[in-house]
């Protein structure tokens, strides 16, 4: 069976190196494991956005971070061969658009959970990915934008300063999107959710195949939007004897989708996540 893959972080890039090593620093310091750092950037900076990789790569020699196996891949947008030097015109933010679309699908495709970073570089490069997210992204990925105080944000400037202290107050903030799959009759919608689903089922069927078979009772009944006390009186079973397996069914879901203690499940979590793939399997 097809395995979920390593975690990996997206990020718009400026002129700003430490955009970058700030948001991995506090995703590493979280227990996410970031194992490859995309980095998209315009070439109209020229020689800024050139130091600024250059001050990244020097931190991810032999593709290790802080004594850890990290990968930097940075990535020019790009027509064809040519580097789009800005975005400009409608037609520029076309094509910006469909390049992060592709990068995104691809990813999926390949069962990377996703922590996109849009504190970096041209501003609508990150309005352009928020969109994206909602149609590509599932529950165990992430929107970040990162705070960083004045008084500090002047004196790492430019690369100056690469790392922050707790008492720096740098801090992630989880930007809160719902997956349209988790929209309900509204994901009908989308033409993109027969590929978002389809990147979901090899996660479900490793959560399936861990269950009892009343488990999976369980869980076919809240996939079909049933709430708690509905499945408890539909299996004339307890609340008590409900809990016990709806924990079952999240734990196993929680190590699948590769999601910290912290991330709040519920019923919701799973019609959105398993809705699609129960309505394929019968």
């Amino acid at each position: 069976m097809e395995q979920v893959s390593g975690s990996i972080m997206v990020a718009t890039l400026g002129g700003q190196p430490q955009v970058i090593t700030f948001a991995l620093d506090e995703l590493l310091a979280r227990g996410f494991p970031i194992q490859e750092i995309i980095v998209l950037y315009l070439s109209a900076e020229g020689s800024r956005v050139n130091r600024a990789l250059e001050q990244l790569q020097a931190e991810f020699q032999d593709d290790q971070y802080q004594g850890r196996s990290c990968r930097l891949r940075p990535i020019p947008i790009r027509v064809g061969l040519t580097r789009l030097p800005d975005i400009r015109s409608d037609q520029d933010a076309i094509i910006t658009a469909e390049v992060l679309r592709e990068l995104m699908v691809d990813l999926k495709r390949q069962q990377h959970q996703l922590h996109l970073c849009l504190s970096g570089g041209r501003r609508m490069m990150a309005l352009l990915l928020v969109p994206l997210a909602m149609t590509t992204l599932s529950y165990g990925d992430r929107l970040w934008h990162m705070y960083t105080p004045d008084e500090f944000q002047a004196q790492a400037r430019d690369g100056k300063l690469m790392h922050a202290r707790p008492e720096d107050g740098v801090r992630l903030i989880q930007v809160p999107f719902v997956p349209l799959g988790a929209l309900g009759n509204l994901a009908s919608l989308n033409p993109l959710r027969p590929l978002s689903d389809e990147s979901e089922w090899p996660r479900c069927q490793a959560v399936w195949n861990k269950l009892s078979a009343r488990q999976r009772e369980v869980l076919r009944l809240l996939a079909a939007g049933h709430t708690p006390q509905q499945v408890a009186e539909s299996l004339s079973i307890s609340i008590k004897t409900f809990n016990s397996h709806n924990t079952k069914i999240l734990a196993e879901s929680r190590l699948a989708w590769a999601l910290p203690e912290e991330q709040r499940l519920d019923y919701h979590f799973i019609k959105a996540s398993f809705g699609p793939f129960l309505d394929r399997l019968y």
